[in-house]
């Protein structure tokens, strides 16, 4: 018999997902259907949500080389039925302060950076970059990890170097940008261009680095479709970046920089982000979401 959710303790909260304590070692990372925006929680949910980005995280640590936090599959009888498909057991890490963040392409806050600094985190650019533009070769841009509700700041290599040390702070980028490649490259393979993602790292107790949190999900990455791909413009995306596009758009009324939160999202564009993040993750990885746990139970 399957444990209740009440059994484990409550550790924290953050945007999408609720962690619990398994035991001395192992922790239960739910995920939500919530989804956050502009640092905000959204009233709004996204039906599956928390099953979608669950099954592309597991697809894609299975996939990439890199040592991850998982400590077994995602039907481990010590997964709560009321949260199977959306929830995996853990091994606890102790988390690096740094979002690692991989760039293929110039977008977002990168091309913020770069049209004010003509660099992105501290490293220079070629001039004449636009919106969209492909990077040589993909970029270690870091950012600080910021409390719920504040942003987070990119940062350059050196500020890592001061927050962890030279010799894991070398290791952060190179696996950072292994894990990026290897990734991205399988993706292109299915149509789809991801133009950065973000990751987080933590150590095991025997001083391994090790992937953490989600990896490559539409909520991490920027997923666009390869055969629409044009530099200069904004592009097609599976990602979140559909749900800022409408906050930040006139049908909203919302003001980004005022002081009230976002707005509801309408029906359809709860839908048609639904869709999206499912088609996402059935061209990834191959599968059909109908047939992850859970999923129509």
């Amino acid at each position: 018999m399957r444990p209740a959710l009440s059994d484990y303790q409550h550790l924290a909260s953050g945007k999408v997902r609720e962690l619990y304590r398994i035991d001395d070692e192992h922790l239960l990372f739910v995920a939500t259907d919530r989804i956050s925006a502009f640092d905000y929680i959204l009233d709004s949910q996204i039906p599956d949500k928390g099953r979608i980005l669950t099954a592309m995280s597991v697809f894609f640590f299975d996939l990439v080389e890199a040592p991850n936090h998982l400590a077994g599959p995602p039907d481990d009888e010590r997964i709560p039925e009321d949260v199977l498909g959306r929830a995996l057991v853990v091994t606890e890490l102790e988390m690096m302060p740094v979002e690692a963040v991989a760039r293929g392409y110039l977008t977002g806050s990168g091309l913020i950076d770069y049209q004010k600094t003509g660099s992105v985190c501290g490293i220079p650019l070629p001039s004449g970059l636009v919106e969209a533009s492909r990077f040589i070769e993909p970029l270690f841009t870091p950012a600080t990890k910021a409390e719920l509700g504040a942003h987070d700041e990119n940062i350059s290599f050196n500020d890592v170097i001061e927050l962890v040390g030279a010799v894991r702070a070398n290791q952060l980028r190179e696996r950072t940008l292994q894990t990026y490649i290897q990734g991205a490259d399988h993706a292109l393979t299915k149509g789809i261009i991801v133009a950065d993602t973000k990751f987080e790292f933590g150590v095991d107790s025997d001083g391994n680095l090790r992937l953490a949190d989600e990896i490559f999900t539409p909520d991490s990455s920027r997923y666009w479709r390869a055969d629409e791909y044009s530099e200069g413009v904004v592009q097609n995306s599976f990602d979140k970046q559909f749900v800022r596009n409408w906050l930040i758009g006139p049908e909203s009324g919302w003001d980004r920089h005022g002081d009230k939160p976002p707005p509801p999202l309408p029906a359809e564009i709860v839908d048609a982000t639904r869709a999206r993040y499912i088609e996402a993750y059935e061209r990834i990885s191959g599968l059909k979401f109908d047939d992850w746990i859970g999923v129509n139970a």
